[in-house]
């Protein structure tokens, strides 16, 4: 990295730009939950159909994060993070211009692998920070990046009923080439920390999979909670509208509650130093099987309280999932420092293959057996991540008696 920018690069008017950067760009892949009603009116699809927008949106972003994060070890993250930004706005434009479902679906693919642009971010900020502040800067890119994800369905519900779906998928083009704009004016170049070939490089992420079981109960279990997560956000629109007659709008305002949850996260890390990270995934994993169980008490109440209701659950697994997700990141970290990035991708890999299956299993659990069928698969799928975070602290319990 060229030394003499890095007092530039490490001003606030950078991290809050890069914070933006990851923002906008997360936010790409959850643009589509709220309009899927819109979508599937105007292009004549089935529930099923619609479903498969969030599905491979995810699935595109999980591809991204195994198969191009790597990179970011070989090459100058500058020009990744610019290339992935032009490509992400025209993605967004092709989709807004597409007038049938193969179209849609390839550009929702390209899409998801293009927004990973968000993860070459965070790195590229820990590198930028000033001596002793790397966890307050990637602190604050975080929080863009978790402002990205839900308040990009509160903005597409409001942009969407108003203006129509094209035009929201407009104006995240927009937003995306102004982010590769500035970009390319603020950042400076990176030096590259390995000379690994790409095909050692991924072989190297086997071989981490492989020696750290922890690492691969994090991501199991995180990847279950992701399940639950998707298959509420991917359905709830669809629900709301047949329910209750609400339109997108509405369906992107619970992304607000959503919101209020995951801001408090955070504090899960202050959580883990005190508690224990494994302690903090199990209240995470706990909180979020709890919240989607309450709806199965939708029933009994009225309209109004079922609306509330539905509120008061997006805060506590939104809550719990976050906290999860922090703890899990602190577990896997510490496994080998030096190997964080491709850890990270691992871990991340999973949790969006979990995305993709939660938007496919919702909509098909929808079609099959309505709300009730949702609701179900997130508390099991919650009961699940529960059930492998106390495994694995009853293993690694027994590991200093069986020392002793």
């Amino acid at each position: 990295m060229n030394t003499t920018t890095a007092p530039h690069a490490a001003s606030r008017w950078v991290i809050f730009m890069l914070a933006l950067g990851a923002g906008f760009s997360v936010a790409s892949i959850y643009y589509a939950q709220p309009l899927l009603p819109l979508i599937g009116a105007d292009l004549h699809l089935t529930i099923e159909g619609m479903g498969l927008v969030p599905t491979l949106t995810q699935a595109g972003y999980a591809l991204g994060i195994l198969f191009l994060l790597p990179l970011g070890d070989r090459h100058d993250r500058r020009t990744l993070i610019l290339i992935k930004s032009a490509a992400l706005a025209l993605f967004l434009l092709g989709c807004s211009l597409t007038g049938q479902q193969h179209s849609l679906l390839l550009a929702s693919l390209l899409i998801g692998m293009a927004a990973t642009m968000a993860q070459d971010i965070v790195p590229a900020a820990a590198i930028l920070a000033p001596e002793g502040k790397q966890g307050k800067t990637v602190g604050t890119v975080m929080t863009g990046l978790l402002m990205g994800i839900l308040l990009s369905r509160t903005v597409s519900g409001v942009v969407g009923e108003a203006f129509g779906w094209r035009v929201m998928y407009q104006l995240a083009a927009v937003s995306i080439a102004f982010i590769g704009a500035v970009m390319w004016r603020v950042l400076p170049r990176f030096a590259i920390h390995s000379t690994l070939s790409y095909p050692a490089l991924m072989r190297s992420m086997e071989h981490l999979w492989r020696r750290y079981p922890a690492l691969r109960r994090a991501a199991l279990a995180q990847g279950f909670l992701s399940i639950a997560f998707s298959a509420f956000w991917s359905t709830l629109a669809v629900m709301l509208l047949e329910r209750y007659h609400l339109g997108s709008a509405v369906a992107g305002g619970y992304g607000i509650a959503g919101a209020a949850g995951a801001l408090a996260a955070p504090l899960a890390g202050g959580l883990a130093d005190k508690l224990g990270a494994g302690k903090v995934t199990q209240l995470g994993a706990a909180l979020v099987t709890v919240s989607f169980a309450l709806m199965f008490l939708m029933p009994a109440l009225g309209p109004h309280g079922q609306l509330i209701l539905i509120a008061v659950s997006a805060i506590g697994f939104d809550l719990g999932l976050q906290s999860s997700l922090v703890a899990h990141q602190n577990l896997v970290y510490s496994l080998e420092p030096q190997a964080r990035g491709r850890l990270n991708a691992l871990l991340f890999t999973v949790v969006f293959i979990g995305m993709a299956l939660g938007s496919a299993a919702g909509s098909k659990i929808y079609t099959l057996a309505g709300w009730t069928g949702v609701v179900a698969l997130a508390t099991v799928c919650g009961v699940i991540a529960l059930a492998i975070r106390l495994i694995e602290s009853a293993r690694v319990a027994s590991v200093p008696a069986e020392i002793a």
